[in-house]
This record gives structure tokens, C-alpha cells and sequence, in this order.
């Protein structure tokens, strides 16, 4: 069976720790491959690479560093579809969506390339007599990247590309069921020119995890996953004096006034909330939409699920695939069965008719939902989509705002006003205005509010460089032709 090493200083490491994982294939319910685990030993030494490797990079020059990024560009592009099947093959997403996935993590990359000008700092001549004062962004150190099972190319696009273009170097802990595109991109920056020891891969579960988080040598770590685990992350990793930014879970909220487009809103709503079998921190999982336009669009949105084609991702015409494992989509068919328990009305059943090879639902349809319910208070993560029935603005912006999560929102409305309303008031870090899934462009950044997010900093963009960096203040004064003179008094600016 297939084997899945680690990645330590420019080359394959096997694991020597005696532990191990399984790796399946989700359409098939069958393994495919085993991971090696990482043992505390083992995440030190890909460590001590790290810091051996940070002190040469962070002395290269924007120039060659920005010369590699543009080179892993080109390279992870001529590879798209290599990626995209080991997607597909470890997570079960259908092609044209884990395509979709490499196309959003390469917009990080090409925002790296511009390192030279993202790292500009600041300059003022004659701040004081003779004084002259300038700012500069440094890299931190070693970094260390967790990432979810559900992006296993994309996510770490949004961490590393920045990361090293800043001049970091990089440990990275893919999520141990889908580890394989991680090893991919360690192949592609050797090749692209990244110093061997400035990217490396480790694969394991909570042991490596958190002796990451406990490292003295680790200087900053990015996460995302759901949010007991970000709580965790985010509180051990700043207990050992670490910066953090840790992404948690999320329940998204689409609200549909009465002037909406009912076409675009139900083609919005089944394309959010079923993509991916639902398994995206920014899917939509709650439909608030006004009472006299609710029976309208449900009925739009029923018969578009009724369209979608559940299966393998290796069939042609496949819309949508499995969850990722057996206990996941378990976990996700009892929320259903406890939707019933506590009032709300079953449309959709997604436990009916779904493939019976693999870890397949079809998508699910609940009316009725309210607060206190739990399909409404819990993260699903799979495809099920929950509606509320609301009066209007007012009722559906105070369910979104009152809601524990705040990663993404969206309202779809033909009305100005209420459009620029709602973004002024909703209490999300990310939000769309008849965009359904509003993650946002590679140049601005990606990050939520209340529970969805443990951190100063948003992920990527102009927030990840100054994750990635920290600030310095250079205060500079030259001699000229006469003596200052000793003088103990507070220095002024004059």
C-alpha cells in the first residue's frame, strides 16, 4: 500500500516514530494509502531545519525571493490538474471544484510576487534637526502552518506563499486525511529554486500539533480548522509566546428580502450550500428569507436539488461527492434526525437515495428552523441547508448578529439601501451583497468575527504580510561639520 512520507530539509524523511495513519478514498469507503506520524523528535528536526534554513532566506533578497514565488506560480499552474486529482482522490471533491480550489490558492501566490512592493516601509527625512527616520517590516522566524482537510491545497496557498515571500521559513501539518498535495508543493519549490530547510512537511495528529504549538523555536502559527480546536490552538500558542492566528467554524447566513431575484437567490443558495458536499468554513447553512417570498423560493430551490448528481468524483456529470469520512457523514445524517426531534420540518431528506458505496449524502432541506434547535446552533459542515423564516431586515439581521459565529453573511436584495445597511451592520467579517460565498480576492484578506476567529490578524493579503513580518524603526543621525555637544536633557524633536 502506498506510503506518505514527511518533507525535511529538501528531501523525503520516513517516519521513524512507529505511528501511523490512514489515508481512504471517500467515494469508495476504502484505504489507500497509510501517513507516517510525527513523533516530538521528528517535529524538532524539521524545526532545526527551519531555523538553520531562516538564516540564509531571510537575507535573500526581494528580487530572488519574488523570482522563486513567480516560479512556484507557473509551476503549480502547469501542475493544476495533478492537484486537483489528489484532491479529488483524498477529500472526494468533484473536478471541477478542487480545480476551482487550486485556481482561488494561486491568486496567493501571484499577491506574493509582488513581496518587493508589499514590504515597502516608511521614510521621514528630517523627523529632527539632522534626524532622519525610517520603518522596515521583518520576518519573523519559523513558521508553523496547520491546515484543514477540506482545502488541502488552497489553505496552504494562503499561508506559505505569503510566509516565505516575507522571508520566513515554513513547517507545515497538513491535515493527516488529505496529506498528499502538500508533498506536491514541497516538489515544485525545490524546483522553483526555495532553498532546501525553507519548506518543510510533517504528518501526524495531535502530537505533532502541539509540540508545533508548544516549540520554542516556532514564532508564529497559522490555523484553520473548527473552533473548539482554533480556541485550543490559539490559547496554547500564545501561552508559549507565540503570535497566533487561528480560523475557527462558522454558520453562515444568507438573508433574502422580498425584491430579490428569486432565480439568483435560489441558484445562489443551492450553489452555496451544497458545494463541496458542504464541507466549507464559508458554505451557507441558514436561509433567512421573508415570509411573503418563502414558499416561492423553496419551491426553486427543491426543484434544483432534485438536479443534483451525487457520486464519485471519477464519473462524469458528478455535481457532488461524499463526505470526508464515515464518522463525519454519520454525524452530519444525525443532524437531521435531531431537526425532526426538535420541531423543524424535514424537506429534503439528504439519508434517501444517496450512493451506498462510500460516505455519500444527498443534499438536505430543513424548514421551520429556529434558534435553540441544534441543526441551527452547531457548525453540520456537510449539505444541509436550514431556513428561518423572517418579517424582513430587521428580524433576519438580528438572528445573523445574535448568532455565536461571524464568518460570512449575505443578503440578497434589489435594494440599495438596505444593501449598504447591511454592511455597515452585520456583525461578520466577510460578506456579500447577491454574492453567496463572498471569500474575499487574495489582495484584500480572508477572516471572520466572534467565534469564527482567535487572532489580531486576517489570513492572507495585506493582514498576512503584517502577520508574517514585524515592524522596526530605524532613528538615524550622521555627523556633519560641527559638534553636537553632551547635553542630558529629554531629547525633543526640533
Amino acid at each position: 500500500m502506498k506510503r506518505i512520507n514527511h518533507w525535511v530539509g529538501g528531501r523525503v524523511l520516513v517516519g521513524a516514530s512507529g505511528r501511523e495513519g490512514p489515508v481512504f478514498d471517500p467515494a469508495l469507503g476504502r484505504q489507500q494509502a497509510v501517513v507516517d506520524f510525527a513523533s516530538a523528535a521528528e517535529v524538532d528536526q524539521a524545526v532545526a531545519v527551519a531555523r538553520q534554513a531562516f538564516l540564509s532566506w531571510r537575507q535573500t533578497s526581494l528580487a530572488r525571493r519574488s523570482e522563486v514565488l513567480f516560479a512556484l506560480r507557473e509551476l503549480v499552474s502547469a501542475h493544476r490538474l495533478e492537484l486537483a486529482s489528489l484532491i479529488s482522490a483524498e477529500h472526494g471533491k468533484v473536478p471541477a471544484d478542487a480545480l476551482g480550489e487550486v485556481a482561488r490558492g494561486i491568486e496567493n501566490l501571484e499577491f506574493a510576487c509582488g513581496i518587493p512592493t508589499l514590504l515597502k516601509g516608511g521614510y521621514s527625512e528630517q523627523a529632527s534637526t539632522g534626524v532622519d527616520v525610517h520603518g522596515v517590516r521583518q520576518p519573523l522566524g519559523v513558521v508553523a502552518c496547520i491546515t484543514p482537510f477540506n482545502f488541502p491545497a488552497m489553505v496552504p496557498m494562503w499561508m506559505f506563499a505569503t510566509a516565505l515571500a516575507c522571508g520566513n521559513t515554513v513547517v507545515l501539518k497538513p491535515s493527516e486525511k488529505t496529506p498528499s498535495a502538500c508533498l506536491l508543493f514541497a516538489e515544485l519549490m525545490q524546483r522553483a529554486g526555495l532553498p532546501d530547510g525553507c519548506f518543510n512537511v510533517v504528518h501526524g495528529d495531535r502530537i505533532a500539533a502541539d509540540r508545533l504549538l508548544a516549540h520554542p523555536d516556532i514564532d508564529a502559527i497559522s490555523f484553520v480548522g473548527s473552533t473548539p480546536v482554533a480556541r485550543h490552538v490559539y490559547e496554547t500558542g500564545t501561552r508559549h509566546d507565540k503570535r497566533v492566528q487561528a480560523l475557527g467554524g462558522a454558520k453562515n447566513h444568507m438573508l433574502v428580502l422580498g425584491d430579490a431575484d428569486l432565480n439568483a437567490a435560489a441558484d445562489a443558495a443551492v450553489s452555496a450550500a451544497f458545494g463541496s458536499a458542504g464541507e466549507r468554513c464559508m458554505a451557507i447553512s441558514v436561509l433567512l428569507v421573508a415570509d411573503s417570498v418563502a414558499d416561492g423560493l423553496l419551491e426553486r430551490i427543491r426543484s434544483r436539488m432534485a438536479d443534483i448528481v451525487v457520486g464519485p468524483a471519477s464519473q462524469p456529470g458528478t455535481d457532488m461527492g461524499p463526505l470526508i469520512t464515515r464518522e463525519h457523514r454519520d454525524a452530519v445524517a444525525a443532524h437531521i434526525a435531531h431537526a425532526v426531534d426538535d420541531g423543524a420540518r424535514v424537506l429534503v431528506d439528504g439519508r434517501v437515495g444517496a450512493p451506498t458505496e462510500g460516505w455519500f449524502l444527498r443534499p438536505s432541506l430543513i424548514d421551520n428552523v429556529r434558534p435553540g434547535m441544534r441543526c441551527y446552533d452547531q457548525e453540520i459542515f456537510g449539505p444541509v441547508l436550514c431556513v428561518m423564516r423572517v418579517a424582513g431586515y430587521e428580524e433576519g439581521l438580528a438572528v445573523i448578529n445574535a448568532n455565536q459565529f461571524g464568518n460570512g453573511a449575505a443578503l440578497f436584495t434589489r435594494d440599495g439601501g438596505a444593501a449598504r445597511s447591511f454592511g455597515f451592520d452585520v456583525q461578520a467579517g466577510m460578506v456579500g451583497i447577491n454574492v453567496p460565498v463572498p471569500v474575499p480576492v487574495a489582495h484584500f484578506s480572508f477572516g471572520g468575527w466572534k467565534a469564527s476567529l482567535f487572532g489580531d490578524q486576517h489570513i492572507y493579503g495585506p493582514e498576512g504580510v503584517n502577520f508574517y513580518t514585524r515592524a522596526k524603526v530605524i532613528t538615524s543621525r550622521w555627523p556633519g561639520a560641527e559638534r553636537a555637544g553632551v547635553d542630558l536633557n529629554f531629547p525633543r524633536n526640533r
